[in-house]
């Protein structure tokens, strides 16, 4: 099996490719295993954007699929923008790296696993450092010593997006390894060798529509869907694509 088996523990960042590739329901199904294995789970969203629509946010979609034990929002602003441009918009307070990283060092204090939620993909500006430089959330994994889970797409132009990210994490010496967040039902041929070159680092794969399950099966599933490295029963990449093949 590809990438570690050791558990991952403490905080753990999500981050993705890009914007709207699954980084929440990833985050539940990673909650969900996590507790089905007796973890105590935390999830952090240091910035939610886009809250003038009157939708849920991230941390309340993680809160009805997987139910974590703690969920919190550290800074909300309205519209659906890279969070520090989205405080500049609205005139609010932007948010200050180390009240991000004090906050997730408390929960990680009374909880097992602290799964930290970001906004878009790993080098967007979530706030501003002390110094007034902004700060991302590869400085959020650096300055907190986690691991990242990559959240991929499944199809065409992937493996260049999903090693942009790697390689920038791993020149900050962040470990890291990559779940597709949306396994389509009827995967095609660039899905199936995509699949094949991102196996050295991939920790799990969602089905399409994951999101929209019923949460009591959405909870019994996701440890199908994990690596023991994210607290799942994944352990055979060949024998998973002959099930869904």
């Amino acid at each position: 099996m590809s990438g570690t088996t050791t558990p991952w523990r403490g905080p753990v960042v999500v981050t993705g490719t890009d914007t709207e590739v699954g980084k929440t329901v990833v985050t539940a199904a990673i909650t969900a295993a996590a507790q089905a294995a007796g973890l105590r789970v935390a999830v952090l969203k240091p910035g939610q954007t886009g809250t003038a629509t009157g939708e849920p946010g991230d941390v309340d979609a993680v809160q009805r699929l997987a139910a974590p034990l703690t969920g919190r929002t550290l800074a909300s602003y309205p519209d659906p923008l890279a969070p520090l441009t989205a405080a500049r918009v609205a005139e609010l307070e932007p948010l200050e790296l180390y009240t991000a990283v004090d906050a997730v060092r408390e929960e990680a204090d009374k909880h097992d696993l602290v799964l930290v939620e970001g906004a878009g993909g790993l080098l967007v500006p979530m706030g501003l450092r002390p110094s007034g430089e902004p700060w991302t959330v590869a400085d959020l994994a650096v300055s907190l010593g986690a691991p990242a889970v990559v959240v991929a797409r499944a199809g065409l132009g992937t493996l260049n997006h999903t090693a942009l990210t790697l390689e920038a994490l791993d020149r900050r010496a962040v470990p890291a390894g990559v779940v597709i967040g949306a396994w389509p039902a009827a995967p095609e041929l660039v899905h199936w060798t995509n699949l094949s070159d991102l196996v050295p680092k991939l920790l799990g794969a969602l089905p399409a529509g994951a999101g929209a399950m019923d949460p009591g099966v959405f909870r019994r599933s996701a440890p199908g869907w994990l690596t023991p490295a994210l607290h799942g029963v994944l352990d055979d990449w060949r024998a998973w694509a002959e099930e869904i093949g």
